[in-house]
């Protein structure tokens, strides 16, 4: 089978289009054939060698953590799915034509493979910070880089709870903010006045790793109100970062429920051929991204 790999930490020239063998499902796992993989930022992360304690990388290294496909073989005391079911969910080296899943849901009615694909770690990840860090209904919630795929969960979930929410994000995203029910704002210059202008901040989120942690914190007035999935220096400034993942079936459960019900809609910004695993890294570095990246095998 076809699979992107790596050999060496680096940029994403090291990724690599290889045929490796076909994994095979162990006790409490499924194998699909992958139809998409969702490209998230941890994915580059790791293959830039960052310190990832949650992410342990023994090189060569397979890439990707969420897919979306055809479920082909089930281990051992697994129930509930069967070969021929359409599933999303995580696993390891997704980045392939057959990949290996620990957690999944059958896909909600309606979904493609490529819009299935971009849910699991992003709607984990926004479930988990919005708990993490605390904010309710009828506080007020600032979101820095919110026009990703974290943050358009976090700003349709936050809006379903009560929760009042301010999103930062490039002039082009503005009113795609808007459409997700938030107050919208650019960065740059002046950007925490333009914040202020809008209300007072219960909350916020890091999601970009902009550097913005020290005015978080004057905007909410209290580090433990402060949370970053993006800087792995907010520690050192007293905010929390947060990067161990909680439960994948328990988010996948909600996830359906939300799709299902309408409640929750993330669109793809754009697909690629698995051989173009090192342009969808690019580009999804560089940001400026609304909604998620997906690649398509």
């Amino acid at each position: 089978m076809r699979k992107v790999s790596f050999a060496e930490f680096g940029g994403p020239d090291v990724l690599r289009l290889v045929d490796a063998e076909e994994p095979h499902a162990g006790p409490g796992q499924v194998r699909v054939a992958v139809r998409a993989a969702g490209v998230n930022p941890v994915d580059w992360r790791i293959r830039e060698g960052q310190a990832l304690g949650a992410h342990p990388v023994e090189l060569p290294a397979g890439v990707g953590l969420d897919a979306a496909g055809v479920v082909d073989e089930v281990g051992d005391g697994v129930e509930g799915v069967q070969a021929g079911d359409r599933v999303f969910g995580e696993g390891a080296d997704t980045y392939a034509e057959f990949a290996v899943l620990s957690a999944w849901a059958r896909m909600p009615e309606g979904l493609t493979f490529e819009e299935a694909a971009g849910y699991p770690s992003v709607v984990e990840t926004a479930l988990r910070v919005l708990r993490e860090v605390g904010v309710r209904p009828g506080e007020a919630l600032l979101v820095s880089g919110a026009s990703g795929g974290v943050g358009s969960a976090v700003l349709q979930i936050a809006r379903d709870r009560g929760i009042r929410v301010i999103g930062t994000a490039g002039a082009v995203n503005q009113d795609y903010l808007r459409s997700l029910g938030a107050l919208a704002t650019t960065y740059g210059q002046g950007w925490t006045e333009r914040v202020r202008s809008l209300g007072h901040v219960d909350a916020a989120l890091d999601l970009a790793g902009s550097g913005v942690i020290r005015e978080l914190t004057e905007l909410t007035g209290d580090p433990g109100r402060v949370l970053s999935i993006a800087d792995l220096g907010a520690p050192e400034l007293g905010v929390r970062f947060s990067g161990v993942a909680g439960s994948m079936p328990d988010a996948l459960a909600e996830a359906v429920d939300l799709i299902s019900q309408g409640r929750l809609c993330i669109p793809v910004e754009k697909s690629y051929p698995l051989e173009e695993a090192a342009a969808a890294h690019i580009d999804s570095r560089a940001g400026h991204t609304r909604g998620r990246r997906v690649l398509v095998v």
